[in-house]
């Protein structure tokens, strides 16, 4: 599976967040719809078949790109010491 670069996770995530809030706010035809949509999208860059699944497996890549990103930071900083 091609890993989603971060910056495109967390705005499909930000539109997830702000589809659900819509629809649960104020369901109507176009919310269900925007609510499908970035749940099928974020089920795709994931590699999850579940909204759940997804969200976890969101949340464990955006950490593992953190920690990959501290790790390049401390490595830069020993190279240069």
């Amino acid at each position: 599976m091609l890993l989603p670069a971060e910056n495109e996770l967390r705005t499909v995530l930000a539109r997830f967040a702000e589809a659900r809030f819509r629809h649960d706010l104020q369901p109507t035809g176009r919310s269900s719809r925007e609510l499908e949509d970035t749940s099928y999208t974020l089920c795709v860059m994931t590699g999850t078949q579940s909204v759940d699944q997804a969200l976890t497996a969101a949340d464990a890549l955006l950490e593992r790109l953190r920690a990959a990103r501290q790790q390049t930071v401390r490595t830069a900083q020993g190279l240069a010491a």
